[in-house]
């Protein structure tokens, strides 16, 4: 099984969207993450880096510049999506990411908070 490290830079990025707003309250993560094309489309006119940030967990192993080295998606490369929030959450628990679960969990309470649920 993959190891995962909590990624700072998407942990950075989730925040700053939150605080500016730009994110779904609704969605079906399943529909709404970016597939394969939406990633290659992105990272033809995107850094490394920028791919980087939106993602919260960095799988042990895989070189920067690959894909297999971002894991834990959390938005559509516009929005944070709630709806992906919970399912980093989910995921990390069930495969016994801690790091990257109770990161998960307080940036859906830092979501739910600017959003006005409670």
């Amino acid at each position: 099984m993959a190891t995962y490290d909590v990624n700072p830079a998407g942990v950075k990025k989730c925040k700053e969207l939150i605080a500016k707003k730009r994110y779904v309250l609704d969605s079906e993560w399943g529909d709404a993450a970016p597939d394969a094309d939406a990633e290659n489309a992105f990272l033809d006119k995107h850094s490394w880096d920028d791919y980087s940030g939106w993602h919260l967990g960095l799988t042990e192993g895989p070189g920067d510049e690959t894909k297999a080295r971002y894991a834990f998606g959390f938005g559509d490369f516009t929005k944070v999506h709630r709806s992906a929030l919970i399912a980093c959450v989910y995921r990390a628990a069930q495969w016994r990411h801690k790091k990257v679960e109770l990161a998960a969990y307080q940036l859906l309470q830092e979501f739910d908070k600017a959003a006005g649920i409670e």
